[in-house]
C-alpha cells in the first residue's frame, strides 16, 4: 500500500473524522496539486478494495466496522424510522431495519448513518437496530416559519420530521417578522435528549406571499439558482462568436423539411425532426438535436457549472436551466426560421419498422415549422381542413411521422416494452398567478410521435457504441427481483387481473393495458413502478427492463441533461473518426452516473414537492369541497385517496370512516375489512371525499369519506377471514385511534411547534 494511501486511512480512521469531498480531503492532507492525481488513484484503489466507501454526495468513508450496518434513514412523524441498508445488503437483513424513537438519536431523513443490530424483530420479523452514527447529514439547510416567543427567534421547520420548534437565537434576526419563511442553518440537531439549535441564514418573505413557495423549494433541496458573473460571461462570450452562416464541415440541412413538436410553454427546443421515403421504400428518418457540445467544450467554467447542476428543474412556475439562457433559451435552442447548429441521427427502417441502417453527422438546420403538442392531431386526422394555414409538405411531413411513430410504437411493445408512464399533474393559474385548479397532463399520440423517435435516436446512439466497444454514460434500468414481481403478480390479482407467469413481460403488459381506464389503473402502475428498480446513469451494461433494450443512452436532450452532453462529445469523435475526446474512464463515469442519478431524483422530488404545496394552498380556501376520489394507497391507519377531476392526494383516517367499526388491515388484498359489518375499502376502489383539513407547512391534507360510489365490475369481491387479516396492532381499528392531526406533538411552550394562527 502507498503511503498515500495509508495517510488516507489514518486520517479517516481518526474520532471524529466526517466525511469529505475528496477536494477537501486532499487539501487537509496537504496534498499539492502536482501530486492529486496520485491521491485519486490512490482513492480508487481503495474504493476498490473496500477499504473506504464513497456516500452519494462522493464523500469518502470509512470502511464500515464489523458489526454495524450503513445505509440511509427515513424518519416517520412519529419519530420513529426505518434504515435502508446500502447494496449490497448483508446477507442476514432482507428488508429494512426498524428503529425505535427512543433509537434514533438526532439521525433525520435522507442521513447516512450506521446502525447496531439488536436482538428485538417486530411481529412480522423485521430486524431492529440502533442508530450508533451519522455519517453525512441529507443536508443542514432547512426552510420553515419564524416566530418569537419568550424572548427568543424560533422557526418550525416545514414538513413532518421536526416536532420542535428549533430556536434560532435572539430575536430580529436578519430582519424577520413573525410569520416569515426563513432559511436556517442547523448547528445542533435535535435529539430525544438534547434541543436543537440553528442560526437563521436568510428570510425568504412573508408566508403565503406570491413566490414565496417557491423560494421555499429552492432552498429546501439546495438547487442552483443563479448564475455566478464568470458562467454569464463565458456563455455572452459564446454568443458573440456564433456565426450561423459559417457552418464548417457540417451538412446543410437548412433547405430541408423539418418540424420541432414541444409543450406550448416551452422554453427551450433541443430535437426536430425529418423524415423521407428512400428509392427502397423504406423511411429515412433523421433526428436533429441541438449541438450544445459546440458551445460548451470539455473543462470549461461553463462545463464545470453544468456537470455540478446535473441537469434543467423545471418547477411549476419556474426553470432553473443547466446552462445559462443565452444558450439554453438562445444559441443552441432550435427555434423556428432559425439557423442552428445540430447532430443528427439517421435511421434507415423497413416498412414494418426494422432498422436497417444508421448514420451520424454534424449538421446545420433551419426549422421549417414549431408545432405545440396540441396542434399535431388535428392536422395528421383533418389535412383538408388545415390548407392554408400549414404548408402541404408540413402536413405530409407530419402524415408520415404519425404512421411510422406508430408502427414503432407496435414494435417496441410487441418486443415486450413496458409503458409505466404515471400521469402528471398539470396547474392552473389564473391572471394573478394563483392556482385555480388542477388536472392530468394529457399524453395522446402526438406526444407518442416525438417519444417514438426519440427512444429510436437514443437506441442507435447506445447501440454504435456498444458495437464500436467504447465505454459510455449508459441509461439503465435493471431487471427487478423475482420476488418483487411475485408480490405484484399476486396484488394484481387481488385487483382482479391475474397473471399466469409473474416474470412474463408481455403478462405485465397485458395486466397495464387492461386496467386502463378502470378504477385501479393509477393504483396498478403506481404497485408496478414500486416493484422495478430506479433507472439510473452507469457505465454498467445492465440494459433497460422496461424498454426491452440492451443498449441505451441518453442522446436527445443535452440542453436540459449534462449526460446527453457527454455523450455528444464522444459522437463527436465518431463522426468525425477522430477520438479527440476520449471521455472519463469507467471510474469517472460510474461517480458522474452516481451524481447525474443524484441531481436528477433530487429535481423530481423537489418539482412533486411544490405542485403539492400549490395544490394545498389552493384548497386551504376550500374545506368543505367534496370531489370523487379513487384509493391509492391503503395502511392499517387509513385510506389514501387521489382526486380524479382535481388530482390531489389526501389521507382519510381509518376513526373517521364508520362510528365505532373496527377495521382490520389485509395486506395481501390491500384492505380494511369491517370486523362487524364486513364493509372493505381496497384499493382502486371510487370514493367520495371532502376537504377536511389542510397543513401546507407540514405537506398534509386530510380528508373525510363521504360515501362510496359504485365500483367497477371487473374485480372479484373477496373478503379476508379475520384470520388472515393484519391484527398485529389492533389499535388501528375504532374508535382508539386519534386522527392524525390530533396526534401531533402538544405544542407547551416555545421549544415545541405552536397551534396554527392562521386559516
Amino acid at each position: 500500500m502507498s503511503t498515500l494511501a495509508e495517510d488516507i486511512l489514518a486520517f479517516i480512521g481518526r474520532s471524529g473524522y466526517k466525511p469529505l469531498k475528496p477536494k477537501n480531503l486532499a487539501k487537509k492532507l496537504g496534498v499539492t496539486k502536482k501530486r492529486l492525481s496520485k491521491f485519486e488513484e490512490a482513492l480508487d484503489a481503495l474504493e476498490a478494495s473496500g477499504d473506504i466507501r464513497r456516500s452519494s454526495s462522493g464523500r469518502v468513508q470509512p470502511k464500515t466496522a464489523a458489526g454495524l450496518v450503513a445505509g440511509v434513514v427515513r424518519r416517520t412523524s412519529s419519530g420513529m424510522g426505518f434504515v435502508i441498508p446500502h447494496e449490497p445488503r448483508p446477507a442476514n437483513i432482507e428488508g429494512d431495519i426498524f428503529i425505535d424513537q427512543r433509537d434514533m438519536s438526532d439521525a433525520y431523513s435522507g442521513d447516512e448513518v450506521l446502525v447496531r443490530l439488536t436482538g428485538r424483530r417486530r411481529s412480522g420479523g423485521q430486524r431492529c437496530g440502533v442508530i450508533v452514527d451519522v455519517l453525512e447529514r441529507a443536508t443542514n439547510t432547512f426552510v420553515g416559519t419564524y416566530f418569537e416567543e419568550a424572548g427568543a427567534g424560533w422557526v418550525e421547520i416545514d414538513g413532518n420530521n421536526f416536532n420542535e420548534a428549533i430556536w434560532v437565537g435572539d430575536p430580529g434576526a436578519k430582519g424577520a417578522q413573525d410569520e416569515d419563511k426563513v432559511v436556517i442553518e442547523m448547528l445542533r440537531f435535535p435529539s430525544q435528549h438534547t434541543p436543537g439549535e440553528a442560526v437563521l441564514t436568510k428570510v425568504l418573505g412573508g408566508r403565503g406571499e406570491p413566490g414565496v413557495d417557491t423560494l421555499t423549494i429552492i432552498h429546501e433541496y439546495g438547487l442552483p439558482d443563479e448564475f455566478p458573473e464568470e458562467i454569464l460571461n463565458e456563455a455572452r462570450l459564446e454568443a458573440e462568436n456564433f456565426n450561423p452562416d459559417d457552418l464548417g464541415d457540417r451538412e446543410d440541412l437548412t433547405k430541408q423539411t423539418i418540424v420541432t413538436i414541444d409543450p406550448a410553454d416551452a422554453r427551450d427546443f433541443d430535437d426536430a425532426i425529418s423524415l423521407e421515403r428512400t428509392d427502397k421504400g423504406h423511411w429515412l428518418l433523421g433526428v436533429h438535436i441541438a449541438d450544445v457540445a459546440h458551445f460548451v467544450q470539455p473543462g470549461s467554467v461553463l462545463d464545470r457549472e453544468a456537470q455540478q447542476r446535473g441537469n434543467s428543474v423545471y418547477l411549476p412556475t419556474r426553470v432553473l436551466p443547466m446552462l445559462p439562457e443565452v444558450i439554453s433559451n438562445g444559441l443552441a435552442s432550435l427555434q423556428e426560421k432559425k439557423v442552428r447548429f445540430t447532430k443528427s441521427a439517421f435511421i434507415e427502417f423497413t416498412e414494418d419498422g426494422t432498422p436497417v441502417h444508421t448514420r451520424f453527422a454534424r449538421t446545420a438546420i433551419r426549422v421549417t415549422k414549431r408545432f405545440a403538442y396540441e396542434q399535431v392531431l388535428p392536422v395528421v386526422k383533418e389535412p383538408e381542413r388545415h390548407k392554408g394555414k400549414v404548408p402541404a409538405k408540413v402536413r405530409k411531413l407530419l402524415a408520415d411521422m404519425y404512421e411510422l411513430a406508430m408502427t414503432l410504437r407496435g414494435r417496441r411493445f410487441r418486443r415486450g416494452a413496458l409503458e409505466l408512464d404515471m400521469p402528471e399533474i398539470e396547474l392552473e393559474f389564473d391572471k394573478d398567478g394563483r392556482v385555480s385548479g388542477a388536472h392530468e397532463a394529457s399524453h395522446d399520440e402526438s406526444h407518442q410521435m416525438i417519444e417514438e423517435f426519440m427512444l429510436a435516436a437514443n437506441v442507435a446512439v447506445a447501440t454504435k457504441m456498444a458495437d464500436l466497444g467504447w465505454p459510455f454514460l449508459r441509461r439503465v434500468h435493471g431487471s427487478p427481483t423475482p420476488m418483487k414481481l411475485k408480490a405484484f403478480s399476486e396484488f394484481a390479482a387481488a385487483l382482479g387481473y391475474p397473471m399466469k407467469t409473474a416474470e412474463s413481460r408481455s403478462e405485465l403488459q397485458k395486466v397495464l393495458s387492461e386496467a386502463k381506464g378502470e378504477p385501479e389503473e393509477y393504483a396498478i402502475s403506481y404497485a408496478l413502478l414500486r416493484s422495478l428498480k430506479r433507472a439510473e446513469y452507469s457505465p454498467a451494461e445492465l440494459g433497460h427492463y422496461a424498454l426491452a433494450e440492451d443498449h441505451y443512452c441518453h442522446f436527445t436532450s443535452p440542453i436540459r441533461r449534462y449526460p446527453d452532453l457527454v455523450i455528444h462529445r464522444l459522437m463527436d469523435a465518431i463522426i468525425s473518426g477522430n477520438a479527440t475526446y476520449a471521455g472519463p474512464g469507467i471510474e469517472g463515469l460510474t461517480k458522474l452516473g452516481l451524481h447525474c442519478s443524484t441531481t436528477e431524483r433530487r429535481a423530481d422530488s423537489a418539482e412533486r414537492e411544490l405542485t403539492q404545496m400549490k395544490l394545498l394552498h389552493y384548497l386551504e380556501s376550500r374545506i368543505g369541497d367534496e370531489l370523487d376520489a379513487v384509493i391509492t394507497g391503503v395502511e392499517r391507519f387509513g385510506i389514501f385517496c387521489r382526486g380524479t377531476d382535481l388530482p390531489a392526494e389526501g389521507l382519510v383516517h381509518i376513526s373517521t370512516l364508520a362510528g365505532s367499526e373496527i377495521f382490520d388491515f389485509d395486506r395481501t388484498s390491500h384492505s380494511l375489512i369491517g370486523r362487524r359489518s364486513g364493509e372493505t375499502y381496497r384499493l382502486g376502489d371510487r370514493v367520495r371525499v371532502s376537504v377536511a383539513h389542510v397543513d401546507v407547512d407540514r405537506r398534509e391534507l386530510d380528508m373525510r369519506l363521504v360515501k362510496r360510489l359504485p365500483q367497477s365490475g371487473r374485480r372479484k369481491k373477496s373478503h379476508s377471514p379475520a384470520g388472515k387479516s393484519d391484527r398485529s396492532d389492533r389499535k388501528s381499528g375504532g374508535r382508539g385511534q386519534k386522527n392524525r392531526s390530533e396526534t401531533r406533538s402538544k405544542r407547551s411552550g416555545p421549544s415545541k411547534k405552536r397551534s396554527r394562527r392562521r386559516k
